[in-house]
């Protein structure tokens, strides 16, 4: 389990690895919901979503120990470990299921990672990822992950 502090402590280690993304009021829906509701625009962000916080923070905590090997991951956050990995100077091998789109499969790739294509379901190449980290590599879980979550917890918090 984590806490704030480690959302905080993990703003910081990451910081200046990421785009800070900026918030946008929005009105309507904080009209309707008597509410201030804002919008993170992390569409923004490196490869175009808020994950790769999580992986730039799962990467970072781990550089020392994987800096040769690299790091291993099943999921759909590919695009954002491959530009966490690439920003960090390390190799990353991506598993994905058969039916990732050919867009994100070349992202992917685009951004430095080798891609292993496996099997028809995320569980299947979340075992397929586990199989090449046990070879030395960091396993980077696509969500279920105490660094990743801490990363993807990044807001404006000052």
């Amino acid at each position: 389990m984590f806490s704030l502090g480690d959302i905080k402590a993990a703003e910081m280690w990451i910081s200046p690895h990421i785009i800070h993304t900026p918030l946008v009021y929005f009105q309507t829906i904080s009209e309707i919901t008597g509410m201030n509701v804002y919008l993170k625009l992390e569409t923004l962000q490196k490869a175009g979503s808020f994950k790769v916080r999580g992986a730039t923070n799962k990467i970072l905590s781990h550089i020392n120990a994987i800096r040769e090997q690299g790091a291993a991951l099943a999921g759909n956050h590919a695009q954002g470990v491959a530009v966490a990995a690439h920003s960090a100077g390390i190799p990353a091998t991506i598993v994905m299921p058969e039916w990732s789109s050919l867009s994100k499969k070349e992202a992917t790739r685009g951004y430095g990672a080798k891609v292993i294509i496996h099997d028809q379901t995320l569980e299947e190449s979340i075992r397929r990822s586990q199989e090449i980290a046990c070879k030395g590599r960091l396993f980077i879980h696509p969500y279920d992950d105490d660094e990743v979550i801490a990363g993807l917890g990044l807001s404006n918090i000052r």
